[in-house]
């Protein structure tokens, strides 16, 4: 059956779970380098960012963040700094699916792309290396 003559009456949403999936995969395809470096980075996958991240970013829309760094680039840490929370990504799933329906990207080409960017973020990459890095994978 083709995706044209697929009867999308059943069809559902990937699930949280299946997004989480996808992201593992986008983890493992990133350069061993690059995942050994991002550490002990925490990804997490949730609907839309909270109201508090909206607000703080000056967004109304929640379907326009589709991820976010959080936490302390490694190009600003510092061997003196308290002790602090784990830095973490957030994939924003109803936001990035937003975009999936809304382009001709693969999602799991999309959720790669936005992993590497936040990823990138805490590299303190610039967008040209994230670029890089995302060249690396498709090769």
């Amino acid at each position: 059956m083709t995706s044209a003559s697929k009867d999308w009456r059943f069809a559902s949403a990937p699930s949280l779970a299946d997004f989480e999936n996808l992201a593992q995969e986008a983890w493992n395809t990133l350069p061993a380098e690059f995942r050994t470096l991002a550490g002990d980075v925490v990804i997490r996958i949730q609907d839309f960012a909270t109201d508090e991240i909206l607000d703080e970013m000056d967004i109304d829309d929640p379907y326009d963040l589709t991820g976010l760094y959080q936490g302390v680039s490694l190009d600003r840490q510092s061997v003196s700094d308290a002790p602090r929370e784990p830095d973490m990504v957030f994939l924003y799933r109803r936001a990035i699916l937003d975009e999936w329906a809304a382009g001709d990207e693969e999602l799991g080409h999309l959720i790669a792309h936005v992993l590497i960017h936040e990823i990138g973020h805490h590299f303190g990459f610039s967008d040209e290396d994230m670029e890089a890095v995302e060249a690396e994978v498709a090769a």
